[in-house]
């Protein structure tokens, strides 16, 4: 049996590829003969850079400018023309404390380091991860990375900051790094929310970040702002499905740049070449953290389990708690489903020992699909 294992991460506990390290132990326990392959998915967020590492990337890592300046070391990775970025790596909300001023002052401008850095390397394609991020920039910061510069409306210069998209008046787009006309951006998302407005970025993602009301209300007018300068610059209305993402990071890049939103888990299918692995496969075996109603909406696993159910191809699903109905999970082409709640005494102990519940979960599915054919092969 050819069996496929392209896991999303379980966020706190496992990455992606050490969820399919152990669905892999759960497998040949099953299965001792089984010929299995690893292939750790993303949906475009945080998790994408470890995906393409674990495709054969190369991995590559550049000091930049934190969301509120201070250096980090950031990784991001490369292979022949194609450079892979997370703007978590550089922005993300793991490298400050979330606050109120964190919410409000946090920016990109490490992101378009890294950026610059895919760059230097002659990269010809730039994929940009985004999610677990600590900024509500519009993307400013790393435009301002990237040579852009920002005034006031009496000329002063503007730093990274909420302060660049509330008082920006002019921008001077020449000064933008020329190397971006010639460079395709691929920026994933899994999210449709716009840049500002009930769904934008400031209203449903800032208080994830430290925001309280009064922080959200600034937020959202300041992007309001930015939008409007961007586009009687740029002719182009930044304010789209998708663009809220990130902070709203895609926003400038969207005026300025060729760059194309792309849903993050097809985008990140194409980058490891899922598609082609899933040919050879016999059975895929997926999962996540949490499956629950908004995984149907271009989260990893029932994307992947979407492609499979469409060439045939059954799937178990694992994941830390499924809250989908199981019957709604046959839709997907999904044939069984094991989740560590069911096996652990309770959460605690489940992310305590989640390599080990990832390992006997795995087992128990393929199990009931092997009692299900009356005893045969999976």
């Amino acid at each position: 049996m050819r069996v496929l294992i392209s896991p999303d991460k379980f966020k706190g506990t496992l990455t992606a590829a050490q969820a399919a390290a152990a669905m892999a132990e759960g497998v040949r326990r099953a299965h001792p003969h089984a010929d299995i392959a690893l292939l750790p998915i993303a949906d475009g967020g945080d998790g994408t850079l470890e995906a393409a590492l674990a495709a054969g990337f190369t991995e590559q890592r550049t000091r930049v400018n934190g969301p509120r300046g201070a250096e980090v070391e950031a990784r991001w990775a490369l292979r022949g023309g194609t450079a892979v970025i997370e703007t978590a790596a550089a922005s993300g909300l793991l490298l400050t404390t979330p606050s109120v001023e964190s919410a409000l002052y946090s920016h990109s401008y490490g992101s378009g380091q890294l950026i610059a850095a895919a760059l230097d390397a002659r990269a010809t394609q730039i994929v940009i991860g985004l999610g677990g991020s600590a900024m509500t920039d519009g993307g400013a910061g790393a435009l301002q990375a990237l040579g852009l510069a920002l005034y006031s409306g009496d000329g002063t210069p503007l730093r990274p900051g909420i302060d660049v998209l509330s008082e920006a008046a002019r921008l001077e787009v020449g000064r933008l790094d020329p190397r971006l006309a010639g460079v395709a951006l691929r920026i994933a998302t899994d999210v449709d929310n716009h840049l500002y407005g009930p769904d934008g970025a400031a209203c449903v993602f800032g208080p994830q970040k430290g925001a309280d009301a009064a922080a959200v209300r600034r937020l959202d007018e300041a992007l309001r702002h930015w939008a409007a300068v961007l586009s009687s610059t740029s002719g182009r209305d930044v304010n789209v499905a998708g663009a809220g993402a990130a902070g709203g990071f895609a926003a400038g890049f969207l005026a300025f740049t060729g760059a194309r939103l792309e849903r993050g888990f097809d985008l990140v299918a194409d980058l490891v070449g899922f598609d082609a692995a899933l040919a050879e496969a016999e059975l895929l075996v997926t999962g996540e953290g949490r499956v629950d109603a908004g995984s149907a909406h271009g989260k990893a696993p029932l994307a992947a389990a979407g492609r499979a159910r469409d060439r045939g191809v059954p799937v178990a699903l694992v994941a830390g708690d499924i809250t989908v109905p199981r019957e709604q999970l046959t839709q997907y082409g999904i044939v069984a489903a094991a989740s560590l709640m069911d096996l652990a005494a309770d959460t605690e102990d489940a992310f305590a020992r989640a390599a080990d519940y990832v390992t006997r979960a795995t087992q128990r599915a393929l199990e009931a699909i092997q009692a299900a054919r009356g005893g045969g092969p999976a």
